[in-house]
């Protein structure tokens, strides 16, 4: 099986502002900030990327495991669920294709024919999945590199058939309740009448299991958040310093949500070529990266109606730690 992938991001964005513009741009604003903050979106360079696999595969990250396990048992019940000889299966970020393989495997098994379109920002991401994908001459592998929003459009460009969207890990956890619904509404849009999408959340739990899994004992976690300055360094010229800066992953009851921040250790400078300017560190400032939100399922139902979506079927680990919630697209449907 070989994988076709085109790279939606080669072309500037509509406002003329290239990938590496906006980039620094971001970055000038978050440091400008207060408290600092650099956006989440950047942690997924192709390095971002292999460190984040590596997150997978610890003890403490129970996220994955529960998911294979989900996704192990739906992947019968899903072709059941999802009608059309011939289905179009679209992931966002993908990963390393271990979860994807699950659901594809059952549509093969069920007789159907896939084509695939995992889309991810990163080319390296892609190139990870391509060997753990099923070998099956009705499958079909369409990598796309870009933004969600703009790979989902160009999918549906491609085909009318009746598409499957996987938004899988918990990501949606990522977006605050106002960006959650922004996304969402945009993956509504760029689908038809009676398209499936399966959202992954991370439900509430004890706090110590989270704070574990975002803490892990290998250093990993620590590892994926330096990175991030390690990509300024690279590609904006900045000159931080990755041992003046300590991890910490600390769960907000109030919001409901992880955070995840890197904290100056020192009092410090730090000088970025690209935006020709320095930014102040005082001892133990913290640097904001992260939001990882975790929800009740009166949270998720209630998301679901919200968008205009319906839920059809909530599938969840043995422990109950996370949930995959399958909706449906309706349309002509007034929003609440």
């Amino acid at each position: 099986m070989q994988m076709d992938i085109v790279d939606l991001t080669a072309n500037s964005s509509a406002t003329g502002v290239d990938a590496h513009e906006q980039f620094a741009l971001d970055v000038l604003t978050g440091l400008c900030s207060s408290p600092k903050q650099i956006p989440a979106k950047y942690f997924y360079d192709d390095n971002g990327s292999r460190l984040f696999q590596q997150i997978m595969h610890q003890e403490e990250y129970y996220l994955s495991r529960a998911e294979l396990a989900i996704l192990d048992a739906a992947q019968h019940e899903l072709p059941k669920l999802v009608e059309g000889e011939n289905i179009d299966i679209i992931e966002l970020g993908p990963g390393d294709g271990a979860k994807s393989r699950l659901v594809i495997s059952g549509f093969l098994r069920a007789g159907r024919s896939v084509n695939y379109y995992p889309i991810d920002i990163s080319a390296k991401a892609l190139d990870l999945l391509a060997n753990n994908l099923p070998k099956d001459r009705r499958l079909s592998v369409h990598g796309i590199i870009a933004d969600y929003t703009q790979g989902l459009r160009y999918a549906r460009a491609l085909s009318g058939n009746r598409q499957l969207v996987l938004f899988l890990g918990s990501n949606i956890g990522n977006f605050d309740t106002c960006q959650s619904q922004a996304f969402l509404r945009s993956v509504w849009a760029s689908l038809a009448a009676h398209d499936r999408l399966i959202v992954g959340f991370d439900l509430k739990k004890d706090v110590a299991t989270l704070t574990s899994a975002y803490n892990d004992s290998g250093g990993h976690t620590r590892a994926f958040n330096l990175n991030l300055l390690r990509r300024i360094n690279k590609e904006l010229g900045a000159d931080f310093d990755l041992n003046g800066f300590q991890h910490f992953g600390v769960y907000n009851p109030v919001l409901g949500a992880m955070e995840s921040y890197l904290l100056s250790v020192r009092v410090q400078e730090v000088y970025i070529a690209a935006l020709e300017r320095s930014f102040g560190f005082e001892e133990f400032e913290p640097l904001h990266l992260e939001y990882s939100f975790k929800f009740l399922e009166q949270d998720i139902e209630r998301l679901c109606d919200q968008i205009g979506f319906g839920l059809e079927r909530n599938f969840y680990d043995p422990k109950h730690y996370v949930v995959d919630s399958l909706w449906s697209v309706h349309k002509n449907k007034s929003l609440s």
